[in-house]
């Protein structure tokens, strides 16, 4: 599906390890994310494991795809969420490849920058020694914006997907684990996707991280 939505354009694909676990450190501005972001692991000889919203499962056509593949439903605000971070332990503990949206849902921000995410990620970013790699993708909006019920799959779009370094948190993993570690982790982790956003877009990015009166700071 999502070929025939738009065409792929990846840069830097190779730093997806060939073997081992993996945490993709991915923005969310699209209920289309998954597929194209799907279609991205694969097409470099990986399966991709995802941490998304649990309301996705309810999307006609991603559902089906998302339960046929094993993926990982967040359900936000109940005692199931913890449980749905010890299914992302154990799957990078086995030499997997995980996808996480920190934003637990699509961005709310206008322009389509990341908003203040879930501390969730730093919490698997510091329990694991695989690459945490940020990871950022543009293009998936013009086709479908999910707010606004807008579908527009014509003329045919390009999504772009552009991989960062892996982030070097040794420094961090040395140090006890509070609220405030497990925010500047979050935070660092997500500035590197706005810049690589902002690489793609080719514009600046803005300050900080767009919250609003739905946008949760603390959690899991």
């Amino acid at each position: 599906m999502a070929g025939v939505l738009g065409k792929r354009r990846t840069v830097h694909g190779e730093r997806v390890p060939a073997t081992g676990s993996a945490l993709l450190v991915m923005n969310h501005v699209s209920h289309l994310d998954p597929c194209y972001d799907a279609v991205f692991v694969h097409s470099h000889g990986r399966v991709p494991h995802f941490l998304a919203k649990h309301s996705l499962w309810n999307v006609p056509v991603m559902g089906a795809i998302l339960r046929g593949a094993k993926q990982i439903p967040v359900y936000r605000g109940t005692t199931d969420a913890q449980q749905s971070l010890r299914a992302a332990h154990e799957a990078l503990a086995n030499g997997q490849v995980v996808v996480i949206y920190p934003e637990g849902t699509i961005t709310r921000d206008p322009d389509g920058w990341p908003m203040a995410s879930r501390t969730g990620v730093a919490r698997l970013a510091l329990e694991h020694d695989g690459p945490v790699i940020p990871v950022a993708r543009w293009g998936t909006r013009e086709i479908y914006d999910g707010y606004h019920k807008k579908f527009r799959p014509l003329p045919r779009k390009t999504v772009e997907t552009r991989l960062g370094e892996p982030v070097d948190l040794s420094a961090y993993r040395e140090q006890p684990e509070t609220i405030a570690l497990l925010r500047d982790v979050t935070d660092l982790l997500m500035g590197e996707v706005k810049h690589l956003l902002a690489d793609i877009r080719g514009e600046q990015a803005p300050e900080g991280f767009h919250t609003s009166a739905n946008t949760k700071r603390d959690e899991d």
